[in-house]
């Protein structure tokens, strides 16, 4: 156990503003539990965009687990590094390309990942349906660009269902893309090493918020039993994703592996969840970490910057 005074605290800011904010507490807590073993631990609920005036950068780190709006967009990390705060994970620049689905795929598009066709818009009435349809099939996701946790998404089977989910949704930041069928994974990249591959099995077929969040309404096998040469494909594909986005410390990525087995990516998660049963920790459990250690591994990077900062300036 490490908790000393001169050792800086670990803050935890949970909660937001978005619609993922009640997963955001659950996974605040959770990593609270882990890391309270070794660190002094602040767990901040964030019902606010900005950040708690009583935080300073001299005494502590900072470790976010706001997903999607505000937490996973750049904003958060904008104003930490404004402050001069360590902070676990990407950083702000690299935090908006993931947050916006179309420029990460096509970021990751031209490191010679695969991914699905897509078509971006912002008003629903632009939509030509019969052209979106000879373009992209009749089977599609409709979701927007900027949101996590599968926030509003449509699985769309022809052009009757397409024209009605449009009449659904309100203008804003949205992508129709060609539907991949297959085997959805997803895995863990942690300081640039790839994980286990977690195999993603939802009733129904689609991996929505609902079945995300609803007990026993999804099946998930880790590791996810693939052909060896498969295996190292999505690991390889998944470290360019991380390195093409230029992430930093911890990402999740996921994958559609087709019946020939060519993995599609979908996108990168700077800020996945993390609760004991989230994805993230599936992944490195297969590599050999409980909670508690994959906990600390998060934190260390930004536990290294920060003790390295303040030798910098001790011998300066």
């Amino acid at each position: 156990m490490r908790i000393e005074s001169s050792f800086p605290s670990v803050t935890i800011l949970a909660g937001g503003t978005g619609p993922e904010r009640q997963v955001s507490l659950n996974s605040g807590r959770c990593l609270a539990d882990a890391l309270e073993h070794e660190f002094r631990v602040n767990l901040i609920d964030l019902k606010e965009t900005v950040l708690p005036p009583e935080l300073s950068s001299d005494d502590t780190i900072v470790i976010s687990v706001i997903h999607g709006t505000f937490g996973e967009d750049g904003r958060l990390q904008d104003l930490l590094d404004e402050k001069s705060f360590y902070y676990a994970g990407s950083r702000a620049q690299s935090s908006r390309l993931c947050m916006d689905k179309s420029a990460a795929k096509a970021c990751v598009e031209s490191e010679g990942v695969r991914v699905s066709l897509d078509i971006c818009f912002q008003n629903p009435n632009d939509i030509d349906v019969e052209k979106v349809c000879a373009e992209l099939g009749t089977e599609m996701i409709l979701k927007p660009t900027d949101q996590g946790s599968s926030v509003a998404l449509y699985v769309i089977s022809g052009e009757d269902e397409l024209r009605k989910s449009l009449q659904g949704i309100q203008e804003g930041n949205w992508m129709l893309e060609k539907r991949i069928f297959g085997r959805e994974v997803t895995l863990g990249i942690l300081n640039g090493v790839s994980m286990g591959i977690v195999e993603v099995i939802p009733q129904g077929g689609v991996y929505d918020y609902k079945r995300k969040y609803s007990e026993g309404s999804t099946e998930y096998r880790f590791p996810a039993v693939f052909d060896m040469e498969i295996e190292e494909e999505i690991k390889k594909l998944a470290k360019r994703a991380y390195f093409a986005c230029d992430c930093r410390d911890f990402a999740r990525i996921d994958f559609m592996v087709c019946e020939d087995g060519n993995p599609y990516f979908l996108e990168v998660n700077t800020l996945p969840g993390l609760t004991t049963t989230s994805l993230l920790p599936k992944s490195a459990s297969c590599a050999g970490y409980n909670f508690q250690s994959l906990a600390r591994k998060l934190v260390e990077p930004a536990l290294k910057r920060f003790e390295e900062s303040k030798l910098a300036k001790v011998t300066f």
